[in-house]
């Protein structure tokens, strides 16, 4: 089905307004904005979930985008939503990385989620329409899930939409800042204790100290710049071997990629002064 072949004029006009309007999101609220005006009319929902990370080693950040009370970022934690945004991103596999609509949300699927009335929002849920975008080079894959307590007039229509739209969804997404704590692997649910910098310094020791000897030697040639098959060479292993070194390193300091994994070393090395 040829998404463009089955618009009216007007529906075409709108689709072009909604692709050019992306490109001016700057700010968490213009995109509210965007998703609930603009893609509202070509996708409806009144949720939108953004996961992103490595979800192999269930690093994953999540934004939620939703006029629902309680239904913010703010409202639950990264560790809370993975297990949720974890298994639609096995069925997004599942169904050969194609868009699908889930239309019943079982159990085990909201068992990690807290709080009766949120678990039931979410059974409210009528459709979860789910895409995503698998990163080949970076391993940070991202997936987007649009919930509605609506019955979808035209699901062909609605899938292929998201098809369409995802790639400026997934810019305007990107177009924004990281809200505090979406940083370093650093969770928002952890309550501030008023020692912030010493709090996070040793959190931060704890974590390195874990490296081993080989890991610690793999993150020095990290920092200088170096690909696995270049460090493989140094090290005399094989470009394999350094890369399932860097999946442990990884998710031993908690961080989603090499340059969080880098800042997090120099954070070590150069802890902030303690007050």
């Amino acid at each position: 089905m040829s998404l463009l072949a089955h618009l009216s004029v007007e529906e075409l006009g709108h689709l072009l307004q909604t692709m050019e309007r992306s490109l001016q999101v700057d700010s968490h609220y213009a995109l509210f904005n965007w998703l609930h005006k603009d893609v509202q009319r070509l996708i409806p929902h009144e949720v939108v979930i953004a996961a992103w990370g490595d979800f192999s080693l269930g690093l994953v950040c999540h934004d939620v985008v939703s006029s629902l009370e309680g239904f913010r970022t703010r409202s639950f934690s990264d560790t809370t939503l993975q297990p949720f945004t974890s298994w639609l991103f096995d069925r997004w596999m599942g169904h050969r990385f194609q868009p699908f609509i889930n239309e019943a949300f079982t159990d085990s699927a909201l068992q990690s989620l807290e709080g009766e009335s949120t678990i039931q929002t979410f059974q409210d849920m009528k459709t979860g329409l789910v895409h995503g975008i698998k990163d080949q080079r970076g391993r940070h894959d991202c997936l987007y899930v649009l919930l509605t307590d609506n019955e979808l007039p035209d699901k062909r229509k609605t899938l292929e939409s998201l098809r369409f739209l995802l790639p400026y969804i997934d810019a305007s997404f990107r177009q924004i800042s990281h809200l505090p704590g979406q940083y370093y692997g650093q969770p928002r649910d952890i309550p501030s204790s008023g020692n912030e910098a010493e709090d996070t310094d040793g959190s931060n020791n704890a974590a390195v100290e874990e490296l081993s000897a080989r890991e610690l030697e793999i993150m020095a040639w990290v920092r200088k710049g170096k690909t696995n098959s270049e460090i493989g060479t140094i090290l005399d292993i094989s470009a394999f071997t350094v890369k399932n070194h860097m999946q442990r390193i990884l998710k031993k300091l908690d961080v989603l990629n090499r340059a969080q994994a880098v800042a997090m070393m120099d954070s070590y090395r150069h802890p902030s002064p303690r007050k």
